[in-house]
């Protein structure tokens, strides 16, 4: 996976205590982009999704990933989630510029949602940006309980 930066510990992109996992490559580039080095795909480091989930396990938290977007490297994303889940069992955060409905259109980016407890989707924008939100930098962006929403077959948002 080309990973731009790990942060250990962090409160910034969810609940608790958490690993953060910036991936890198985002074909949204949204105007006002907080990191738009995260655009390329080629950017960061190559690193092994074995390599990952060891430092996620040493840490024992919660993981959140981010970037760049996720989803833009849905083969590894969902190795790693899979691993993740079956191996620690830990919460997971993902950020997604696409929406969910646009998720569940594509298999490859659907085939990752069992693997995710929170979704934070829909792209940046500048005219919705809210300092005021918690976990999101617009107010078009919604905190999606992954779960529920599967169960439910509609969008069940959540509050954190």
């Amino acid at each position: 996976m080309r990973v731009l930066k790990i942060v250990e510990g962090t409160s910034v992109d969810g609940p608790g205590l958490r690993t953060s996992i910036y991936l890198a490559g985002c074909p949204h580039r949204c105007n006002g982009c907080h990191n738009p080095t995260s655009w390329e795909p080629c950017a960061g480091r190559e690193m092994s999704v074995d390599d990952l989930l060891s430092i996620i396990a040493f840490n024992e938290a919660p993981l959140t990933l981010s970037g760049g977007d996720p989803l833009a490297q849905p083969h590894d994303t969902l190795l790693l989630l899979e691993m993740v889940k079956r191996q620690l069992g830990y919460n997971v955060w993902c950020y997604t510029g696409y929406t969910w409905e646009q998720v569940m259109l594509h298999p490859e980016l659907s085939a990752i949602m069992p693997y995710v407890d929170v979704l934070v989707d829909s792209p940046f924008m500048l005219a919705e940006r809210d300092i005021t939100l918690r976990f999101r930098g617009s107010r078009n962006q919604r905190i999606i309980n992954v779960p529920a929403t599967l169960a439910a077959g509609a969008i069940v948002e959540t509050e954190v």
